[in-house]
Formats: structure tokens, C-alpha cells, sequence
């Protein structure tokens, strides 16, 4: 069973993969977000993602695990 999505307010869209995982809590910092997408075990919007400079924009679900963040603006 997944948790529920989380709303991730960003200041400024478009937001790459990398930075959001960052910043809803999803990944420790830069390096371990990097190792996430290389090992095919991030989504966006239910689809597998391996580009870390993938642009976000509102609406967007990202999930690792059975954590989700929605990018949201303001």
C-alpha cells in the first residue's frame, strides 16, 4: 500500500527531478538523489524516469518507493 501523495510547494516552475527530490524530502542530497534515478527507482507520473535534469511542472507526481511528492506552485 503507497502512502498518500505529499504537496511540495516550489517557488518558480519548472523545477528539475533532481533538485525536487531534494527538497520534498525524497532523497538525502544530490549524490543519493543521482544513485535513485540511475537505478531506475524513481516515477514521474507512474512512469519510470532515468533523466535527473527531467523539468517538473505543477501537477507533476514524483515517487520513491511508496513515497509521492506533487509539485505545486505557490
Amino acid at each position: 500500500m503507497s502512502h498518500p501523495v505529499r504537496d511540495v510547494p516550489i517557488t518558480g516552475a519548472p523545477i528539475r527531478l533532481g533538485q525536487f527530490l531534494k527538497l520534498a524530502g525524497l532523497a538525502e542530497d544530490g549524490a543519493h538523489a543521482k544513485d535513485l534515478i540511475e537505478a531506475e527507482e524513481v516515477t514521474v507520473n507512474g512512469e519510470t524516469e532515468t533523466r535527473r535534469g527531467r523539468q517538473l511542472t505543477e501537477g507533476d507526481v514524483v515517487a520513491v518507493g511508496g513515497e509521492q511528492g506533487r509539485v505545486t506552485t505557490g
